[in-house]
């Protein structure tokens, strides 16, 4: 650090890196940091055997702002074709959230937000429904309903997403318990910064009612996980897992509590860690520096 300037004076950014992997990269990245007068204050890197792509993620204090800290290391970045992206730390990420009726998501998302627990900024909730309405009031977001019955009605709302999306600059679209499958184009559009929750059993129930059919067949785990949104359904690459042991004394109804609960913390977890830049893609599957 320079000494001469007091570290409140100092600005705390993220750096993530990823390129083919070769000799040389930390290096380079350390020194052009240095460079910049920066000091690392945390530091995660991994190299993938499967893809042979290398990634890291920095945080780091300097007197150097963002844009002095990008031009600091736009050399390192163009000597091995990196994607890089610098970050304030903590910075809120500005984030849409798409609903239907099931609150427990979007609540638990909103509740930790004002709380100051997750770095995100909520301009707008949109939802097929308007149950949500009153929910989301209470913590003061902006909501929009678009009710979906056919095609046209489906396309209309879509085409409210790209618009939020371009209006509000949003950087992360999560789709908390939002129960409609989205259209390849928007998938497509939305690649790489939406995440979706979804229930997972073992085994996986589909269709109406699974706590109804977990509990039927007396399942002894139920869980959740988070991925990003691809056109496959349910098949994007997974951002975080959780699961919980039940057994046969608990009814339908304690299913569903105890689902939700882990619905909900799964999907905060998955959006906290994406807004800190920790998320990184690997084909097919993500790096996560927790």
């Amino acid at each position: 650090m320079n000494p001469s300037l007091p570290p409140a004076h100092h600005h705390h950014l993220v750096v993530t890196l990823v390129c083919p992997d070769q000799p040389g990269i930390v290096h380079d990245v350390s020194g052009a940091i240095v460079g910049a007068r920066g000091n690392i204050t945390e530091s995660q890197q991994f190299s993938s055997a499967d893809t042979g792509r290398f990634f890291i993620r920095l945080q780091v204090e300097s007197p150097a702002d963002r844009a002095e800290m990008q031009a600091a290391l736009a050399p390192v970045v163009e000597k091995y074709g990196m994607a890089s992206v610098i970050d304030v730390v903590g910075r809120p990420l500005r984030t849409l959230v798409l609903a239907s009726t099931a609150g427990h998501c979007v609540n638990d998302l909103l509740f930790r937000q004002r709380g100051g627990q997750l770095p995100v900024e909520v301009p707008l909730v949109l939802s097929n429904h308007g149950t949500l309405r009153d929910l989301v009031g209470f913590y003061g977001v902006p909501f929009e309903s678009l009710p979906i019955t056919d095609a046209a009605s489906k396309a209309a709302f879509e085409a409210r997403v790209v618009e939020a999306v371009e209006e509000f600059d949003i950087e992360l679209v999560v789709l908390a318990r939002y129960m409609q499958i989205l259209s390849p184009e928007l998938c497509a559009y939305l690649e790489g910064r939406a995440i979706n929750i979804h229930h997972s059993f073992l085994p996986g129930f589909k269709g109406a009612n699974p706590y109804k059919q977990a509990h039927a067949r007396g399942v002894k785990l139920i869980g959740a996980t988070a991925h990003f949104v691809t056109s496959e359904l349910d098949e994007g690459p997974i951002v975080e897992q959780n699961v919980v042991r039940v057994d046969h004394s608990r009814t339908p109804a304690e299913l569903v509590a105890i689902g939700q609960d882990e619905e909900s913390r799964t999907l905060t977890q998955a959006v906290k860690w994406f807004a800190e830049n920790r998320v990184l893609l690997d084909g097919v599957r993500t790096i996560i520096f927790k």
